[in-house]
């Protein structure tokens, strides 16, 4: 009774601290482990060594691995790659088909690039492509946005669903696989929502000038654009399939090549490498740390150590025995896979982090795999990618991503909750309906 009463406690605690006084949730998170390590009753020894381990354990498998990401999608926002590689799908599905092109382009650009930068880049081109086709730019921004929220809630290399992976110990191969067939089912009803209701929003888009088609030789080549992204997920995806039992790649020195290439830090830091190509001149400033590096260690590391103290609040909580109270009370329910989807849901609505949710989450069902009956590879991954589907929903007024569409589009707060808050609902409950039929296969 105690364990129970401690975690809805610290849990509060988190929710209140985050959304109503606006603490870091860095701060609030490591506290909220302190807190309940304290009403736990655990031994001061064991506090510290819960703290060591979680901190030290999750960022020795995840911190590189969002820094290198952040490194990659930095370069690519820069040297307009991002761009290049949104023109280039439209290239491919044409102007008719505007909205499933913004939102594939979206989907494709937040898989780097955070999902804010996403929609702040490619801005322009919905608003262009609005203009163009004579539709409502509400249609273009929001296909846009549910495109990129989808992919940013559940295909690595995205800071949030790498750190899930990490924290629950998820393939990051399998991650990628499973996390792009889910994204790419989730976007169907999505995209069904936008054409029929949000297309339908009266919301027109003025363009004074067109300063990127002036600029436009400067970009890097769609094929240089892309080998970044394209590489290291090949890399990880081929890595893993090398892994399987039948060991299709048979066994020596190729085996081990391809799975040292694939090892997700290797195979990021390849497309970081890769993503150096793409200015026009690689000035060692862009290296230095008022550069672009240094901007992208910025961006990181609020992620990594937020990572790292739902890291100590998690290894607290498993070193609290909660694993075993909740196997007890659980036996007889069946909860599955709808845990942590519920978890992150809540987290995500109340406080408007995605990232923040996913992490939390992460942490707080990491100790409850065993009991939860989740604990098994596959069920590991759909597991990570359930805590991302509960971490799309619901966008809206706490989320800065919320106010970068309605302000970028001009909506109002109303259109901007019957268009993004609703579509990122509409998403996430699709995704983990997805999810769970794939469990009943293959989990």
């Amino acid at each position: 009774m105690i364990l129970i009463i401690s975690i809805l406690f610290v849990l509060a605690f988190i929710l209140i601290a985050i959304v109503k006084f606006d603490i870091h949730p860095f701060l609030v998170l490591f506290a909220a482990a302190l807190i309940y390590g304290l009403l736990a009753g655990m031994p001061m020894d064991l506090i510290i060594q819960s703290i060591s381990e979680g901190f030290g354990g999750v960022l020795g498998s995840v911190g590189l691995l969002i820094l290198l990401g952040v490194i990659l999608g930095t370069f690519l926002e820069k040297t307009g790659g991002a761009l290049v590689i949104a023109e280039k799908i439209l290239s491919w599905i044409g102007k008719k088909s505007v909205n499933l092109t913004m939102m594939l382009g979206g989907y494709v650009l937040s898989i780097p690039v955070f999902g804010d930068s996403t929609i702040i880049m490619m801005n322009p081109i919905a608003k262009s492509l609005a203009v163009k086709s004579n539709r409502s730019y509400a249609g273009t921004m929001i296909a846009l946005s549910l495109g990129a929220m989808c992919s940013h809630s559940l295909v690595p290399p995205t800071p949030g669903p790498i750190a899930t992976a990490g924290i629950l110990h998820a393939d990051l191969g399998q991650m990628i696989f499973w996390g792009i067939i889910v994204s790419l089912l989730t976007l169907i009803p999505g995209y069904i929502f936008v054409n029929k209701f949000v297309s339908k929003i009266p919301l027109e888009a003025t363009i004074e000038t067109d300063e990127e088609a002036n600029s436009r030789k400067e970009f890097p080549s769609a094929f240089k654009s892309f080998l970044p992204i394209i590489i290291p997920l090949l890399l990880i995806i081929l890595a893993s399939i090398a892994n399987y039992p039948t060991k299709p790649f048979g066994e020596g020195s190729m085996l081990n090549l391809i799975k040292f290439l694939g090892s997700p830090v290797i195979a990021l830091l390849i497309g970081a490498l890769l993503s150096f190509t793409l200015p026009k001149k690689l000035d060692k400033k862009m290296l230095s740390a008022s550069g672009w590096i240094g901007k992208a260690l910025l961006i990181a590391a609020p992620v990594i150590f937020i990572t790292g103290a739902g890291g100590v609040f998690g290894k607290m909580l498993q070193n609290s025995g909660i694993g075993t109270l909740v196997s007890e009370g659980m036996k007889d329910a069946n909860w599955g896979i709808f845990l942590p989807f519920l978890i992150a849901f809540a987290l995500k609505t109340a406080q408007g982090s995605t990232t923040v949710a996913m992490i939390t989450t992460a942490s707080i069902i990491a100790p409850l795999m065993g009991p939860l009956g989740l604990d098994t590879e596959t069920m590991k991954v759909l597991t990570a990618l359930s805590v991302g589907a509960g971490a799309i929903a619901i966008s809206h007024a706490n989320d800065s991503g919320f106010w970068v569409v309605t302000q970028l589009s001009g909506m109002t707060v109303k259109q901007g909750n019957q268009s993004h808050s609703l579509g990122t609902l509409i998403m996430g409950i699709s995704a983990i309906f997805i999810i769970y039929l794939i469990s009943l296969f293959v989990g």
